[in-house]
């Protein structure tokens, strides 16, 4: 799954891979939380929300990957 990630592969790896980011994302807010550290926990939340509206279709994706290559529709 996030072998591949950061080249252009296809519709299926990108969701697979918004759905680790997503899942690596809950689990690093739960540690967070039990460190006590706020500010670092509202910031993981904030990302953690964004993947699950990619995730689940309620946000697009950028128009361009990273390295400037126009993802492909």
């Amino acid at each position: 799954m996030i072998s591949g990630f950061g080249h252009a592969g296809g519709r299926d790896e990108t969701r697979q891979n918004i759905a680790y980011i997503h899942e690596m994302l809950g689990q690093l807010r739960h540690v967070a939380q039990v460190e006590g550290a706020d500010m670092l926990c509202y910031l993981i939340e904030m990302a953690y929300v964004e993947a699950g509206d990619l995730q689940a279709g309620r946000r697009p994706l950028s128009s361009t990957k990273p390295n400037g290559l126009e993802q492909r529709p």
